[in-house]
């Protein structure tokens, strides 16, 4: 069974920076494609960044561009969010999810990490 926890995050100031990590377990995600989601109080879940197995970044929001990277070290299952210049509008509860290259995030094949909260203060 595919087990994403994600670790990292917490209270910081705004202008602040945060890294989040996602470790995989239960399989191999070689050819699986990777992500952070986020939501915040009231709000939708949102696409914050997505890269596949092999490093090409499909996606990133423009609210984030210039401010997070994403990573990942498929020798550590590992997927990584630095998140840089964090502002108030950036607090959000983050998760990690991986779905097959050939799916969808929403056709009910991702698994999605529990998630953890980062809060910016201003």
């Amino acid at each position: 069974q595919v087990q994403l926890i994600e670790s990292g995050g917490g209270l910081v100031q705004a202008g602040g920076s945060l890294r989040l990590s996602c470790a995989g377990s239960g399989r191999s995600f070689r050819n699986y494609r990777m992500g952070w989601f986020r939501q915040a109080p009231g709000k939708e879940r949102e696409s914050v960044a997505s890269m596949t197995w092999s490093g090409s970044i499909t996606y990133i929001a423009d609210a984030v561009k210039g401010r997070f990277t994403i990573s990942r070290d498929n020798a550590k299952n590992t997927l990584y969010l630095q998140m840089n210049s964090l502002k108030p509008e950036d607090t959000a509860f983050y998760y990690c999810a991986a779905v097959p290259a050939s799916s969808t995030w929403l056709d009910g094949s991702a698994s999605w990490g529990q998630g953890t909260q980062v809060t910016v203060s201003s």
